[in-house]
C-alpha cells in the first residue's frame, strides 16, 4: 500500500470496521481502533464547534467516498438506493420507463430507449434531454435524478425535455422492465449460430443455454458467442456459461486474497451442453470482469478461439458486505486467476504515478494453455485473432467521452431517413460530414507526447529561451494537426462506432444486431474461420 493511501486512510476508518473483525486485520486492531477513536472525536467536535451550520450526513458521505477513492473504483459505499440498483443489475428486473439514461448536473440524457417499453411508447428518442420530472427541475435535484423516473407499475410520471432546440413534454406510464442477458440470437447462414450475451445477471447461463439449444435445433454446427461491450456481473454465472462447453469438475477461476476464506477454487458443477461444437468468442475493450473469466477460461482450456480486441482488464473480485441502516460496502476482496494461472488485471491501483493515477501494467508474464499455447497476463484477455475495427484508441475514446459520436448520430437521425436496415449505408460523404462536425466541436484530448512535452516544458520554463518556447509551440501545433489527420487514420474504427450508434436510432438494438451479422468485421471473420475447421483447430493446437 502506498504512502499516499496510508495517509488518506486516517479519515473515516470506522467504515471498514465491519470488514476487520475476525479477519487477518486482527494484528492491526489496536491501530484501527485508535484511528476510529480519533475520527469519531474529530467528527463530533467539528459538527459541534464549526462557525457555520454543518450537514453531518453530507460530511460523512464525502469523507467515506474520498477514503474509498484512494483504493480502487470498484470498492464503493452503497446507500439504500444504491443497494436497490445493485439488486436490479443482478436480477435484470425493475419498474421504470425502460431506457438507458445518463445523468448530468442539469439534465438527464436519453442514451437508448428500449423498444416497446414506456419511454419508447411515449415517443422519447436517444438524444432527448430531460430537464424536469414532475415539479422537480433536474438542475435543482442534488442526488441522481434518474431515480425519479423509477416507480411502481402503472404509475405515471410527467417530464419536460429538449429535442433539437425545442422544449417538449410527455407523460410516461411506468411498467416492469426485464433486462435480458441474451437480447439476441440467430443463425448466420445455415450452419453457424450467433449469440449475444450482454450481461451476467441471474438469467445469463439459463438464457445462453436456451439459445444454444434452439440454434442447434435450427441446424447450428458451430457457434459465435459475442461478449463485446459486456461489463460483467455475477461470477457464478460466468462459471455456468463456461460449463456449457467444458466438462464437470473443470477449474475455471481461482481467487486469491489476504483473507483466507476468500481464497477459493471455482470448478464447473454440471453436465455440459456441448463439448464438441466449434466456438469463437468475441471480445473488445469494453468486455470486462465476468466476460474476461469466460473468454480467458475458454482460451486457457483451448475450448474456443478468442477474436476481436484486447479486453478491459479487470481481474478484481468484489463482494457486498452489509452495514447498518440498509447500506452496504461493495469491497474488492480478491484477485481472480484463469485456469493457466494468469491475472488479467490491467491497472495497478496500489502503485500510482505522481498525479495519483493508477499505473498501467506494461510488462507481462507468459503462461501456457492446456495445449501448451502461450498466453499473457496483466492487460486483459488478448485475442487469438485481432480485428482492427474492434480496437480502441485515444481519439475514438475521446470522441465517445465527449459525446461527439453520439451528438452526430442524433443530428444524422433527424436529417436522414431509412425504411429498413438493409437499406442503411454510411457513406464516405457521411464520414466527411462527421469530420467537419468533429472539427467544429469542442472535444479535446491529450496524447502521451503532449503530456510529456507539457510536463518537461513546465519544469524547465525559466531556463529556456524564446526560441525554444516558439519551437515547442510549433511542435504542439504539429501534434494538433496530426490529431485531426487521425480522423482519417482511424476511419474504420470510428466508422464502426458511428454505424453502431446510428443504426440503433432507426431500428433499435435488434436492428443493429441484424445489420452486424451481415456487415460486422468480427462476425464475418468468425464465420469464415468456423467454416475452415483445419485452420480453426490449428489455432487451438
Amino acid at each position: 500500500m502506498s504512502k499516499l493511501i496510508k495517509k488518506r486512510l486516517i479519515i473515516p476508518v470506522f467504515a471498514v470496521l465491519f470488514l476487520v473483525v475476525g479477519t487477518s486485520f486482527k494484528s492491526d486492531f489496536f491501530e484501527i481502533a485508535k484511528q476510529i477513536e480519533i475520527f469519531t472525536t474529530l467528527f463530533k467536535e467539528l459538527n459541534m464547534n464549526y462557525v457555520d451550520e454543518t450537514n453531518p450526513a453530507e460530511l460523512m458521505d464525502s469523507a467515506i467516498k474520498n477514503m474509498l477513492n484512494e483504493l480502487d473504483p470498484y470498492t464503493r459505499f452503497l446507500n439504500e438506493q444504491d443497494v436497490e440498483e445493485y439488486k436490479i443489475k443482478n436480477t435484470g428486473e425493475y419498474s421504470g420507463i425502460g431506457a438507458l439514461v445518463r445523468s448530468y448536473e442539469d439534465r438527464l440524457l436519453i442514451i437508448e430507449p428500449y423498444k416497446d417499453y414506456p419511454a419508447d411508447k411515449a415517443g422519447l428518442k436517444a438524444g432527448d434531454e430531460i430537464i424536469q420530472i414532475g415539479d422537480i427541475k433536474v438542475s435543482d435535484f442534488d442526488d441522481n435524478a434518474s431515480e425519479l423516473l423509477k416507480g411502481s407499475n402503472a404509475t405515471s410520471v410527467a417530464i419536460t425535455f429538449k429535442r433539437q432546440g425545442q422544449t417538449k413534454t410527455a407523460t410516461i406510464k411506468r411498467e416492469g422492465v426485464e433486462v435480458d442477458a441474451v437480447p439476441y440470437y440467430k443463425m448466420v447462414g445455415d450452419k453457424t449460430g450467433y449469440i449475444v450475451l450482454s450481461r451476467f445477471n441471474r438469467k445469463a447461463s439459463s438464457q445462453t443455454k436456451a439459445a444454444l439449444v434452439d440454434l442447434k435445433g435450427q441446424g447450428a454446427e458451430r457457434l459465435i458467442l459475442d461478449l463485446r461491450g459486456n461489463p460483467g456481473g455475477l461470477l457464478t454465472e460466468a462459471i455456468n456459461i463456461c460449463n456449457l462447453f467444458v466438462p464437470k469438475g473443470e477449474l475455471i477461476v481461482t481467487t486469491k486474497s489476504k483473507v483466507k476464506k476468500f481464497n477459493q477454487e471455482y470448478k464447473t458443477k454440471n453436465k455440459p451442453e456441448d463439448l464438441e461444437i466449434p466456438l469463437v468468442v468475441l471480445v473488445n475493450g469494453n468486455s470486462a470482469s465476468a466476460s474476461e473469466i469466460v473468454s480467458g477460461g475458454l482460451q486457457d482450456l483451448d475450448r474456443a478461439v478468442v477474436m476481436g480486441a484486447r479486453s478491459f482488464g479487470k481481474g478484481l473480485v468484489q463482494r457486498p458486505l452489509r452495514l447498518t441502516y440498509g447500506t452496504q460496502l461493495k469491497v474488492t476482496i480478491s484477485r481472480y486467476f484463469t485456469p493457466s494461472g494468469r491475472c488479467i488485471q490491467s491497472l495497478d491501483y496500489w502503485n500510482r504515478d505522481e498525479d495519483g493515477k493508477a499505473v498501467r501494467n506494461t510488462t507481462f508474464k507468459t503462461f501456457k494453455t492446456k495445449n501448451g499455447r502461450t498466453v499473457e497476463d496483466g492487460g486483459g484477455v488478448m485475442p487469438d485473432i485481432e480485428i482492427a475495427s474492434a480496437k480502441s484508441n485515444a481519439i475514438t475514446d475521446a470522441l465517445e467521452q465527449n459525446n461527439v459520436i453520439f451528438d452526430f448520430a442524433t443530428n444524422f437521425y433527424y436529417q436522414n431517413s431509412f425504411d429498413s436496415v438493409d437499406g442503411f449505408d454510411f457513406t464516405d460523404a457521411n464520414y466527411s460530414n462527421f469530420k467537419d462536425f468533429a472539427n467544429k466541436s469542442d472535444f479535446s484530448f491529450k496524447t502521451e507526447t503532449e503530456k510529456a512535452l507539457e510536463n518537461s516544458i513546465n519544469k524547465e520554463d525559466t531556463l529556456l529561451g524564446e526560441e525554444v518556447q516558439n519551437t515547442y509551440k510549433d511542435l504542439l501545433l504539429a501534434i494538433n494537426r496530426g490529431k485531426i489527420k487521425s480522423l482519417d487514420t482511424y476511419k474504420s474504427e470510428i466508422s464502426k462506432k458511428l454505424t453502431d450508434e446510428i443504426v440503433k436510432r432507426y431500428f433499435y438494438r435488434d436492428g443493429l444486431y441484424d445489420y452486424n451479422i451481415l456487415h460486422d468485421d468480427a462476425i464475418l471473420t468468425a464465420v469464415e474461420l468456423l467454416k475452415n475447421q483445419p485452420k480453426y483447430r490449428s489455432i487451438l493446437e
